[in-house]
């Protein structure tokens, strides 16, 4: 749910020896981990990875890197930087002075004295930071290659660059199939930027459109770009409606997200049934797409609980080589008057993810077959739910 950065991907990655595979410039968070060659797109969900049965899955680790050893000057300069960035940015200012007490009594009991590998010290730091919070986006992070210089690496307009390395991903469209007795399916991984993501869901609909029925897979969704959350939900709305809303801490105000009239293909509408496919791997826009339909009651949500990721901010440069996701932000649905935040998005319908394209044909189909009056078409029904059973 953030915005791109706009500092050159491609080089780092070489660099770091890492896979430009989490989603590029489409968010912040998912660059971070790349550069630091920690985990990739999803760091802050559970090590626990969802069986995935399309092809290619996206990677959730990244590769070893050459280690730095740190001393006592090294490391105190990023605790207090850190301290200073979490004071100064972080979305509630008194869980930010509950790091700060926590940082500083680990460091004088000796605890962080005897750490001298740089992806450890980042790691342990992480660790202790969510232990306060339990805030899945927070993380601290080790790049091999040199930072850039800027305090905030990141951009609100996306360069040609980065859309470059958004298109070689397709904008975060994995794959469209129109599936048997004409139910439509998108999987869809990222949010990328909306000056991409407009022309490829616009094509996506143009097949998917007289569909009777629409599958939205997110169980591998790691995020993007909270525009393109409202620019998809658009396609499955006839009338302007309001999505969730986030709330700066920085300019103490909040945004409305709504959906738009005017997109680049033809809508779905507000009337037939969208199923959403979701797992612990679906964070943060991916949570933030899922949660809004869920109140809105325009969609099924099938699978488990979400990764529970509810907080924007900024990557924010420690030091040379250490990097830390400072969330300033937080989602806030006009429904509810909350968000998914530490506890994950509710699925309507429990099942291991591994199950849960099968379980929505299963839900599309037994539908079709309670309204079906030919005796040929409800035996066709029947045999494709057994071969789903």
């Amino acid at each position: 749910m953030n915005k791109p950065i706009n500092f050159p991907i491609d080089s780092f990655a070489k660099a770091n020896n890492v896979s430009v595979c989490s989603f590029a410039k489409a968010n912040k968070f998912a660059i971070v981990i790349a550069i630091a060659g920690a985990l990739l797109l999803v760091d802050s969900v559970s090590a626990d990875v969802v069986p995935n049965p399309m092809p290619n899955p996206m990677p959730r680790r990244g590769y070893p890197q050459n280690g730095v050893l740190l001393d006592q000057a090294k490391r105190a300069n990023v605790l207090e930087r850190l301290i200073t960035d979490l004071n100064g940015y972080y979305v509630f200012p008194d869980k930010a002075k509950a790091m700060e007490t926590e940082l500083r009594a680990r460091e004088q009991r000796g605890e962080y004295a005897k750490i001298t590998s740089a992806e450890a010290f980042a790691a342990t730091l992480t660790e202790h930071l969510r232990r306060v919070t339990n805030d899945r986006h927070i993380h601290i992070a080790y790049s091999e290659a040199m930072l850039p210089p800027q305090e905030v690496l990141e951009d609100e307009t996306p360069t040609p660059e980065s859309l470059a390395e958004e298109r070689k991903l397709n904008f975060g469209v994995e794959r469209v199939e129109l599936l048997p007795f004409n139910i439509g399916y998108l999987d869809l991984r990222a949010f990328g930027s909306p000056e991409g993501a407009d022309e490829k869901f616009g094509a996506a609909m143009r097949l998917l459109g007289d569909t009777d029925a629409l599958i939205i897979d997110l169980r591998f969704n790691g995020g993007g770009d909270p525009a393109t959350v409202a620019l998809l939900a658009s396609y499955l709305f006839d009338a302007r409606t309001r999505l969730n809303d986030i709330y700066h801490r920085g300019t103490n105000k909040t945004t409305e997200y709504w959906t738009s009239n005017t997109v680049a293909g033809p809508k779905y509408g507000s009337t037939k049934k969208v199923y959403l496919l979701v797992s612990h791997d679906t964070f943060s826009a991916g949570e933030d797409f899922a949660y809004a339909l869920k109140n809105l009651k325009r969609a099924t949500l099938v699978g488990a609980a979400t990764g529970g990721g509810a907080h924007p901010g900024s990557a924010r440069r420690l030091a040379d080589h250490f990097v830390a996701f400072v969330p300033s932000g937080r989602s806030l649905s006009p429904i509810t008057h909350t968000n998914w935040e530490g506890v994950g998005v509710l699925p309507d319908v429990a099942i291991d993810p591994e199950h849960a394209l099968e379980k929505a044909q299963s839900l599309i189909l037994a539908e079709k077959l309670a309204a079906e009056k030919d005796e040929g078409q409800r035996k066709r029904i029947q045999e494709r739910l057994a071969e789903l059973d």
